[in-house]
C-alpha cells in the first residue's frame, strides 16, 4: 500500500494559477469507494489508468484502504497538504467538506456534484461555495461537472470510468457540457487531446481561465469549446487576443443561438446565453471559427491540430470514382470551398500519366482499367500537390481496413506526404471510419481520415478563412471626432432626456455622417417659411417628444409637393399628434440601407448596417461588427450584404456609392465607440444611397433609461 511517488517537471505551466487543478503533484479523492460503477470509485480507476506519477491520498472514514492505497478518514489526517481535492460527495456534504480543504491548505478543487440542495437558506449553497473559492483564492473545477483530462501530464480526473488508454496531441477541448466533452473525447480516437475540461457550472474557474492555461502549453495546436455563456467577457477577448498572438486557432460551437436554445441554456448551467449576434460579432472581430454542429467541430479542430496548414489556393483533390467527384463539386458550391486552379504543367503530367479517356482536371477521377493503378495514382497525386495553387490535398475513399486497393492508397498518401509539406487529408463520403484499423493508422502517421463530405468541406472552408484572417491589414483607425465634440454629446446624452430627430441628425452631421438638412417648426406659417427655404418637395414628420416611431402613428407625410399640399399634411399632423413638426427636403436616393449601433451588454457597442425595407423587416439582412471598425471591415460588411448586388447595379442602372456608405458605417462606429455606453439604441433608417453618395434621412437616437410616450401607452 503506497500513495505513489512525487514528481517534479519544469513545464512552464507549473507557474499558472491554474497549475494545482490541473497539473497536480498530489491528489486527496474525498468520496472513495470500492462499490463499483460509482463516482467514488470510478474516479481512481480513472487516476490510475491514466498513467498518474503524483501522490494519490483516497479519503472515505468507511475503508481502511481503497483499490490497494491507504485510505484516509478525513482531509484533516492527511500527512500533508495536497494541491488538488476531488469532492465525489452528497450536495449535503459540499460546504463542509470545502471548508476542510481550505483549512489545510489545498490549492484546488473539483467538484462533481450539482450543489442544489431542495430546502435551502436565503443564500443557494452554490453562492456560499463560490464565495468560500474566491475569498481563498483557489481554483475550482465544477460544480455539476465531469473534472478534466489533462493527458500531457497523464492525469484523468473523471468521475466516470474507461477502460481505455488515450495518446496525447495537440487539441485543448473545452465544453460546458460534459456529455459534449465524451461525445468526442471518448467516441473519436482519431482527435488527439493534450487537455479536455468538462467546466460545469463555473462557479470560480471559467472557460476564459482554461483557455488562458491552454495557451501557456506547448502542445497546444488549436482550442475546441462547447459555449453557451462567456460568463468573463472582458477576460473572453483578452483569451482570444492571447491565441491570435500565439497563432492558435479558436473554434467554437455557440449553443443559445435561437430564442429557445437560449432558454435551455440558462436552465442547463446557469449561463446566460447572451446575445448571439453579439457573439458572431466578437468572432468575427478576433478570427473565431464558428461551428455549428458536433461533427463540424470534431473535423475542424482535426484539420487545425496538423502540423502543417493550408497556404494560398484551393483543395487539391482525387479519387476513384466520376460519380463521387460529382458530389464533392456540388458540396464544394455549396459550402463555398474553392478547388485549385492547376497549371499546364500539371495538366501536362495528368495527360501522360491517366488512362485514355480520362479528364486531367482537379478534382481528379484517376480510376480507368486498373492496369498500373499504384503508378498512375502516385504520379498525378504528387503532381496535383506540387501545383502552386493546392493548398490542401483531399485523397476520397471510402475506406476498409486490409481491403488490397484501400492499403493501396493509404501507402501513395503516406509516400507523397513525405515529400509535400502541405497538409494531406483522406475524405470518406459516409460516417464510420472513426474506430477502422486503416483509418486509425493512417491517422496516426500524419494523415488523418475525416468522416463524411459535408464535415470535411465545413473544416476546410474554416481554415481557409483562419488563413485568411491571418494574413488580414492592420486596422486603420477612421480619424476621430475633437475632444470638445465627443465630451459635449457625452455631456448632453447622460442628461437622459430623448432626442428629437433634428438633435439626432446633428449628432450624426458632427461625427462626418452626411445628414439631411432639417428645420424645426411649430406653426403653419415657420412650416410654410421651412418649405420656401429647404424648396419643394418636402417631408412633414411629427416632433412631438416620446413619439419615435413616427411612421406607426401616420406621423410622416412625404413628397409634398406645393404648399397646398404642405398646409393639409401640417393640419392633419398637428391636429391628432401636436403642433411641433420637422421639415426635410425629399431626398433623391434611389436605394435605403439602414444603419445603427447595438449596445450589448456583455461585449458593449457594436456597429450595424442591414438593407432597407423588406431586407431587414423580413430577410433579417443585416451584419453588426463590434466598434470600431475601419473602412476594410465597412466594405467587407457591406458585401455580406443579401442586397449587395442591388447596390452594385442591376438591369442597368448605376452602381451606388459604396465608398461614401462605407465611409458612413466607419463614421457611425467611432460614434458608437465614443458614446455607446451612452446609448440603448440607434438607428439611422433609412438612409439613401446613390452614384453620388449617401444621406442620412432619419435618426432615433434613445439614450439609457429613456421611456418614450409609445412605450409608457
Amino acid at each position: 500500500m503506497s500513495t505513489r511517488i512525487d514528481y517534479q517537471s519544469d513545464n512552464l505551466t507549473d507557474q499558472h494559477r491554474l497549475a494545482p487543478l490541473l497539473a497536480p503533484q498530489s491528489i486527496a479523492l474525498v468520496g472513495a469507494s470500492l462499490q463499483m460503477d460509482v463516482a467514488g470509485n470510478d474516479m481512481i480507476l480513472e487516476l490510475l489508468q491514466s498513467g498518474y506519477q503524483g501522490k494519490i491520498y483516497p479519503v472515505n472514514p468507511k475503508y481502511a484502504e481503497v483499490e490497494g492505497m491507504l485510505c484516509f478518514p478525513s482531509l484533516s489526517a492527511l500527512p500533508e497538504s495536497v494541491d488538488l481535492v476531488v469532492l465525489a460527495i452528497g450536495n449535503q456534504r459540499l460546504e463542509a467538506q470545502l471548508k476542510e480543504a481550505i483549512r489545510v491548505g489545498a490549492k484546488a478543487v473539483v467538484i462533481f456534484g450539482s450543489g442544489h440542495l431542495e430546502e435551502d437558506i436565503d443564500q443557494p449553497l452554490l453562492e456560499r461555495i463560490r464565495q468560500l473559492a474566491n475569498d481563498s483564492n483557489i481554483p475550482v473545477c465544477g460544480g455539476n461537472c465531469m473534472g478534466f483530462y489533462n493527458l500531457d501530464r497523464q492525469i484523468r480526473v473523471f468521475p466516470q470510468h474507461i477502460d481505455r488508454h488515450f495518446r496525447s496531441g495537440g487539441v485543448t477541448f473545452i465544453s460546458q457540457s460534459g456529455s459534449v466533452l465524451t461525445s468526442l473525447l471518448w467516441n473519436d480516437q482519431k482527435l488527439r487531446f493534450n487537455l479536455a475540461v468538462s467546466t460545469g457550472q463555473e462557479l470560480v474557474t471559467t472557460a476564459e481561465d482554461y483557455m488562458d492555461y491552454a495557451l501557456e502549453q506547448p502542445s497546444t495546436r488549436v482550442i475546441a469549446i462547447f459555449l453557451e455563456s462567456a460568463r468573463h467577457p472582458k477576460r473572453f477577448i483578452e483569451a482570444l487576443q492571447k491565441a491570435n498572438e500565439k497563432n492558435i486557432p479558436v473554434v467554437i460551437l455557440k449553443a443559445g443561438r435561437t430564442e429557445v436554445a437560449a432558454t435551455l441554456a440558462m436552465s442547463h448551467s446557469g449561463a446566460i446565453a447572451g446575445n448571439n449576434v453579439a457573439y458572431q460579432a466578437i468572432f468575427a472581430r478576433y478570427g473565431v471559427i464558428a461551428v455549428k454542429s458536433i461533427a463540424e467541430l470534431a473535423a475542424t479542430a482535426l484539420l487545425l491540430s496538423m502540423p502543417q496548414r493550408p497556404g494560398s489556393g484551393g483543395v487539391a483533390a482525387i479519387m476513384d470514382s466520376g460519380g463521387e467527384r460529382e458530389i464533392l463539386i456540388d458540396l464544394a458550391d455549396d459550402i463555398g470551398v474553392p478547388f485549385a486552379k492547376i497549371n499546364a504543367e500539371t495538366t501536362a503530367v495528368l495527360v501522360e500519366n491517366l488512362d485514355e479517356g480520362l479528364e486531367p482536371i482537379n478534382p481528379l477521377d484517376a480510376w480507368g482499367t486498373g492496369n498500373n493503378y499504384k503508378a498512375i495514382y502516385e504520379y498525378c497525386w504528387q503532381a496535383l500537390m506540387s501545383d502552386p495553387d493546392a493548398a490542401i490535398g483531399v485523397f476520397v475513399a471510402d475506406l476498409t481496413s486490409g481491403f488490397w486497393l484501400h492499403e493501396s492508397f493509404a501507402r501513395i498518401c503516406r509516400r507523397v506526404s513525405a515529400r509535400i509539406n502541405k497538409p494531406i487529408i483522406m475524405m470518406t463520403n459516409h460516417q464510420g471510419s472513426g474506430n477502422q484499423d486503416l483509418a486509425m493508422r493512417l491517422t496516426q502517421a500524419g494523415i488523418p481520415v475525416f468522416d463524411g463530405a459535408e464535415p470535411t468541406l465545413a473544416a476546410i472552408k474554416h481554415a481557409f478563412s483562419y488563413r485568411d484572417f491571418q494574413a488580414r491589414t492592420c486596422m486603420v483607425p477612421m480619424l476621430p471626432v475633437t475632444e470638445d465634440v465627443r465630451e459635449s454629446w457625452r455631456a448632453r446624452l447622460q442628461k437622459g432626456d430623448l432626442l428629437d430627430e433634428a438633435e439626432g441628425l446633428r449628432l450624426l452631421s458632427d461625427y462626418g455622417i452626411p445628414t439631411q438638412q432639417s428645420i424645426i417648426a411649430d406653426t403653419l406659417d415657420t412650416v410654410l417659411s421651412a418649405a420656401n427655404e429647404l424648396g419643394y418637395p418636402v417631408v412633414l414628420k411629427t416632433a412631438t417628444q416620446g413619439i419615435l416611431h413616427k411612421s406607426d402613428v401616420g406621423g410622416v407625410k412625404l413628397n409634398l409637393a406645393d404648399e397646398y399640399a404642405l398646409k393639409e399634411a401640417y393640419f392633419d399632423i398637428a391636429g391628432r399628434l401636436g403642433y411641433r413638426v420637422l421639415v426635410t427636403p425629399m431626398a433623391q436616393g434611389s436605394i435605403e440601407v439602414a444603419l445603427g449601433v447595438l449596445s450589448d451588454p456583455q461585449f458593449g457597442p457594436m456597429v450595424m448596417v442591414a438593407g432597407g425595407g423588406v431586407f431587414i423587416e423580413i430577410l433579417k439582412d443585416s451584419q453588426v461588427a463590434l466598434a470600431p471598425i475601419d473602412l476594410n471591415e465597412a466594405h467587407m460588411m457591406i458585401n455580406k450584404l443579401a442586397m449587395r448586388p442591388i447596390l452594385g447595379g442591376i438591369r442597368g442602372a448605376e452602381p451606388v456609392d459604396i465608398d461614401g456608405l462605407a465611409q458612413a458605417l466607419a463614421r457611425l462606429s467611432l460614434l458608437a465607440e465614443d458614446l455607446g455606453d451612452l446609448i440603448a439604441e440607434l438607428d439611422v433608417n433609412p438612409v439613401k444611397v446613390d452614384v453620388n453618395g449617401c444621406i442620412a434621412v432619419d435618426a432615433l437616437v434613445v439614450p439609457h433609461g429613456v421611456k418614450c410616450a409609445e412605450q409608457a401607452a
